[in-house]
């Protein structure tokens, strides 16, 4: 919500990947950070297609900030590291699934993030309460198809709401 306009979250979208009772774990899909894939990957000294150069890593949050998580739909192929998030989407913090997309053979869509987004036991449902976050359903298609600057917009129409018009100020009846 535009409430909170300061740091990471200002502006964020962050797909829940994990929810319980200790606490709740996401990454964040729209916040590039000024490094690209193919930074990363000379990094680790994996070989890959200059296609990667210009491709976004983005801030998944400010927990871990010098960890890789891939979110990626799910598939046959299986990774040393990943948790199942949903039938559709994996999220996988191994170097086997950055070799494998480097050479083509790795999930066609996903997103690469430093950092994931985390919460303590009831935390994000009372920032939730507080009217600090909109939820909506995930959407493969805003994830994976959607310019990293326009899933904000994209997000908020499925609930038929214009960013540009809410306000800063929430309030409660």
């Amino acid at each position: 919500m535009p409430g909170l306009d300061s740091g990471l979250f200002s502006g964020s979208i962050t797909y829940i990947c994990e929810h319980g009772e200790a606490g709740a774990m996401g990454i964040v899909i729209n916040q590039p950070l000024d490094l690209s894939l193919g930074e990363i990957f000379d990094h680790l000294d994996i070989s890959a297609d200059p296609k990667f150069n210009d491709q976004a890593v983005l801030a998944g949050g400010p927990v871990q900030i010098d960890h890789g998580f891939v979110l990626h739909p799910g598939g046959g192929k299986r990774w040393d590291s990943s948790l199942r998030v949903t039938s559709e989407i994996q999220l996988t913090t191994s170097r086997d699934v950055l070799k494998a997309i480097a050479c083509g053979e790795g999930p066609e869509d996903f997103v690469v993030t430093l950092g994931y987004a985390g919460w303590s036991a009831g935390q994000l449902e009372e920032e939730i309460a507080n009217n600090s976050w909109l939820t909506l359903p995930a959407d493969k298609h805003i994830i994976f198809h959607t310019a990293i600057e326009d899933r904000v917009a994209a997000a908020a129409s499925v609930l038929g709401i214009d960013m540009n018009l809410m306000s800063t100020q929430a309030g409660h009846a």
